[in-house]
């Protein structure tokens, strides 16, 4: 190796610190892509160290040996074997918690046995010894035959050693080649693990913050309270907290309307930026406080610790089902967006788990369900209605979300006895030390989600809501929905929805609705001829008070719980599960679960008289 030439690969369990030492490494800026014939990400970033090596360190996804069995575990086995379309890296720098070595010892030795230079990276030192664990470093290092470096990822200090070492051990050392991770017992690798970890270790059963904290949260009463009290004040937060912001959006996009029109004289130009663009991105924008507030929730209780426990907490309800714990947070995930949820099901080791989860994960509320929840209960479910202490539309709009989680629950249900039937397969996971997150890291991963959902809104959003005006305004003018394309293709598919109660402006939404689910909104303001309007728009309330009866109303609702995702959530289904088949029994259970639910509904609401 010389320098300038250096490719380090960063291995190492989840929870590890693996992400901290990354973004502290590279300063956070890092190049995403998808590894060959996946949707698994790797990030690169460059550094560069006092002895002038310039190092490309490449993440790898986390992993606890050579033994993978999940589909993230797959990838970075492979990438490291070199199977991945590139060749192996120079070397590894294998990242292990130092408060839970002892669990991390024996992926160590696996790792020294491929035959590439290894240098452990003891993370966390500072949450060691407050756990009261006493590391003997040079002995470590001896019996491992690998330098050993006691780092604290959080802080420059706690890195410098570690470049430095890389100067020292790697820069002038050869890789060897990689050998095939069959040719080793890996028990014998276990029992030489527990042989070092007995020799250099000297640990607590637990210290006192850990134990009287997880005995309350571990609890199996006292653990479930808590974790439906967090729950609630999570949901709570993504209503109460983000209501300001979304005003401010939308009084800054009415004001950029309001000055853009009058600029504009020429009426399809004018109702292609105004009507079309401003009005169709500005609709989706306004959701991005909710989808940060949900996503600083979720990275938070990450990053802490919490969310382990709440998988663990979870686990013997998720196998009354067939499913186990770590099935929660893809779950939660897809309150936010079924895209990262089910992306999320990766680390679900048994392959059928994983495809249930994925087949559900579509059921969970998503944020893009909120738009038109809150419009149709604002417009049929009065007000100042209460039962108990309860406002009546809150009550409804919790039945909503409360109904998406019992569907998924029976849909998974049935799954796991017929079309995944197999053994439930026990939940085995490290249950990290409590921590605070690191709050560069939360704010880098908080910025990515938030501009992904922007990406999203810039492209999908954008582009459905164009497309539908286009249909809405030619060749007519926009003199009305008859005689548009868009009602033309309503017309034909109209037969089809009559039965649930539709009519044809309900079933032109459906359209723009299945690119994107809150496109409905703004497309039911264009479709009525109200121009921009999102879901508190009082012209669009009084237009469908009008036009649509109760039973329809609750038609609609019923069909936005089940219906398929959009297309974006279909295509990825289809890149993770690498199947058409699933893809298409995804599409069509959840037709089939809209339209009878539609149904059901409309007919149930007509016979009341309501």
């Amino acid at each position: 190796m010389t320098a300038g030439t250096l490719r380090l690969a960063l291995v190492g369990a989840p929870n590890s610190g693996k992400t901290t030492l990354f973004n502290g490494l590279t300063g956070g800026l890092a190049r995403t892509a998808n590894y060959a014939g996946t949707t698994v990400e790797t990030r690169s970033g460059k550094f560069a160290t006092p002895g002038g090596a310039n190092v490309t360190l490449v993440d790898l996804p986390g992993i606890y040996g050579l033994q993978a069995r999940s589909t993230d575990e797959r990838v970075a086995v492979e990438a490291i074997l070199g199977k991945r379309g590139e060749p192996s890296p120079d070397a590894l720098i294998l990242v292990a918690d130092a408060a839970n070595l002892r669990t991390h010892l024996h992926t160590v030795l696996q790792m020294k046995m491929l035959g590439l230079p290894v240098i452990v990276a003891l993370n966390m030192m500072d949450l060691a010894e407050r756990d009261g664990v006493k590391i003997d470093v040079a002995k470590l290092s001896a019996l491992l035959g690998v330098p050993v470096v006691p780092t604290r990822a959080t802080r420059k200090a706690g890195r410098e050693q570690l470049i430095a070492r890389i100067d020292d051990a790697l820069r002038d050392l050869p890789p060897s080649a990689p050998i095939d991770n069959q040719t080793y017992d890996l028990r014998a690798l276990q029992r030489e693990a527990r042989r070092i970890a007995d020799a250099t270790l000297s640990e607590p059963a637990m210290n006192k913050f850990t134990r009287a904290l997880d005995g309350v949260l571990l609890h199996p009463i006292a653990g479930v309270a808590v974790l439906v009290a967090v729950l609630f004040v999570v949901f709570q937060a993504v209503f109460a907290w983000a209501t300001p912001l979304m005003d401010m959006i939308e009084a800054g996009f009415a004001w950029l309307q309001a000055t853009v029109s009058p600029l504009i004289s020429n009426p399809i130009l004018h109702g292609f930026i105004v009507d079309a663009a401003i009005n169709g991105v500005g609709s989706v924008i306004v959701f991005l406080p909710q989808i940060v507030i949900l996503f600083a929730f979720i990275l938070f209780l990450e990053a802490s610790g919490y969310m382990a426990r709440a998988a663990f907490l979870m686990d013997e309800l998720m196998l009354r089902v067939g499913l186990n714990g770590r099935a929660f947070i893809p779950l939660l995930s897809s309150f936010a967006c079924a895209i990262p949820g089910i992306m999320a099901a990766r680390t679900i080791e048994e392959e059928r788990d994983r495809i249930t989860t994925i087949m559900v994960a579509p059921l969970m509320t998503c944020s893009a369900r909120l738009p038109v929840y809150t419009l149709l209960i604002g417009v049929f479910v009065p007000s100042e209605v209460s039962v108990g202490p309860f406002n009546l539309q809150g009550l409804v709009l919790f039945g909503l979300y409360a109904l998406g989680v019992v569907s998924a629950v029976a849909v998974a249900f049935i799954l796991k006895r017929t079309a995944t039937k197999g053994p439930s397969q026990p939940l085995i996971m490290e249950l990290p030390t409590y921590k605070l997150p690191v709050w560069r890291d939360f704010f880098l991963g908080l910025m990515s989600k938030a501009w992904a959902f922007l990406k999203r809104a810039g492209t999908i959003i954008f582009g459905t809501t164009v497309a539908l005006w286009v249909l809405a305004y030619f060749p007519n003018g926009g003199a009305g929905l008859e005689g548009s394309y868009a009602g033309m293709i309503g017309r034909v598919i109209e037969p089809i929805f009559k039965p649930i109660g539709f009519n044809l402006e309900m079933v032109v939404a459906l359209i723009p609705g299945m690119a994107a689910r809150e496109a409905a909104v703004s497309s039911l303001g264009l479709i009525y001829s109200l121009g921009p309007v999102d879901e508190t728009s009082q012209a669009l309330q009084t237009t469908l008070s009008a036009a649509w009866s109760l039973p329809m109303a609750l038609s609609f609702i019923a069909w936005y719980v089940y219906a398929p995702q959009c297309f974006a959530t279909l295509a990825t289904v289809r890149r993770e599960t690498n199947s058409w088949k699933w893809t298409g029994f995804l599409f069509a259970y959840l037709i089939g679960l809209a339209y009878v639910a539609s149904l059901a509904t409309f007919w149930i609401a007509t016979a009341a008289g309501l």
